[in-house]
């Protein structure tokens, strides 16, 4: 059976990532080990995992008329992705994020000013149901306005189409969007931030995702980091552990990586766990590598990895 399109809606950031010795504290000058400067945006990366897997993407976003712009067509056309509704604006800027990586760790902290893709509006939503309604999967993240997520979703529902929300960066949102979501994919912090729960160990991630699961969304799939990823939902309690390819040198965009492998099998309508294990191994290989979309494993690679370690499933 054939795959299903993607649709994702979410913004486009170009990443200035330092890799610094330590995160500086308030008032405190470090100098960093390295710079990059590329593209980024959870929506945008996740755009290009997918396609990288093989998915039929189309993205919904909003750009400034300027370099970092050009950075994202000149990417989205590489990477084969639909961009009919990648809009465009002079009144504001391409938006932008810093990140700070551990040079030792991997770990990250990001800031992120989403510029032009904040201004996306309901009406130019709107204009892209007939994209929407075609998609097998609708996948957006909080990079964006609530209000613009909630509408997003309210279509897809409408629709017929399956809802992926990654709730990253957590905030607060209304119980109505646990109701339009099928698939809830947040990270400990993220999931913590939402349930109003620890989310220290396996067992506090489970009363965690439980928790979610009561305000209304069917599947949750909690991702752990280097503990892979816990998924919870009335008929499935699974741990699925991480795959590990080598060591982390980057974990900047392994949720997006996870995100997008993760919506491209549920698309070829694969079951819930096997498409956590998928996104697990897109996950463990993206940390191996510094960056963020360009960083993102291709579906050989991950299936590779797969046969290796004994299939998908």
């Amino acid at each position: 059976m054939a795959a299903r399109p993607i649709t994702i809606m979410g913004i486009f950031v170009a990443d200035l990532a330092f890799r610094t010795p330590k995160l500086p504290a308030w008032g405190e000058t470090v100098l960093a080990l390295g710079l990059n400067l590329g593209p980024g945006g959870k929506g945008s990366n996740q755009a290009v995992a997918a396609a990288r897997m093989g998915g039929t993407v189309a993205f919904i976003s909003k750009l400034g008329r300027d370099p970092f712009g050009d950075m994202a067509r000149k990417l989205y056309a590489e990477e084969g992705i639909d961009t009919r509704f990648l809009l465009e604006t002079s009144e504001h800027a391409t938006g932008a994020a810093t990140i700070l990586i551990d040079a030792v760790k991997g770990d990250n902290s990001i800031v992120v000013f989403p510029g032009s893709c904040a201004h996306l509006t309901a009406e130019e939503i709107d204009h892209a149901r007939a994209v929407i309604g075609n998609s097998g999967i609708f996948m957006t993240n909080l990079e964006l306005p609530v209000p613009i997520v909630l509408h997003g979703l309210r279509i897809a529902r409408e629709l017929g189409v399956t809802t992926i929300l990654n709730p990253a960066p957590a905030v607060s949102i209304p119980d109505e969007i646990f109701g339009l979501c099928d698939y809830l994919t947040p990270n400990e912090t993220e999931a913590a931030g939402l349930s109003g729960l620890p989310v220290a160990t396996l067992d506090d991630a489970k009363i965690a995702a439980d928790a979610l699961l009561a305000r209304g969304c069917p599947n949750v799939v909690i991702t752990l980091g280097g503990r892979g990823a816990l998924i919870r939902s009335k008929t499935v309690s699974r741990h699925v552990a991480a795959i590990e390819v080598g060591s982390p040198v980057d974990t900047t965009g392994a949720g997006d990586a996870f995100c997008g492998a993760f919506a491209v099998a549920l698309a070829e309508r694969t079951d819930l766990v096997g498409a956590t294990r998928y996104g697990c191994a897109a996950a463990g290989i993206k940390v191996t590598r510094r960056g963020t979309a360009p960083a993102m494993p291709k579906r050989s690679e991950v299936e590779a990895l797969l046969a290796k370690l004994g299939g998908s499933g």
